[in-house]
């Protein structure tokens, strides 16, 4: 008996503004901007770079750069991506850190 298989599109996990910072989220746990900033542009290209790009007030090519394994974009334009998005760039304190109290 043959296995069916079908191809994995994360197009199909993305659906809301929660599965999306869900993603993201998971992807900085990861610990590796590059794969980050490829998550937030995998992001942008489900929901319509054209579209992120011009409600971000972001040129569509250098966006398309600046979320390129290549790009370096700056966190304001991260926070412009994410705010287009309908997400919300936010610092948390790590679990069990006491790095302050040192």
């Amino acid at each position: 008996m043959a296995i069916e298989t079908h191809a994995w599109d994360l197009a199909n996990e993305i659906r809301s503004e929660q599965d999306a910072a869900d993603f993201i989220n998971a992807v900085i746990a990861l610990d590796d901007p590059i794969t980050l900033q490829a998550a937030i542009g995998e992001v942008a290209r489900i929901r319509g770079m054209a579209s992120v790009a011009r409600e971000a007030g972001l040129n569509e090519k250098s966006l398309y750069r600046a979320l390129s394994e290549e790009g370096n974009p700056r966190i304001s334009t991260l926070s412009k991506v994410l705010d287009s998005l309908g997400l919300v760039l936010r610092v948390e304190p790590k679990a069990n850190c006491e790095a302050m109290h040192a």
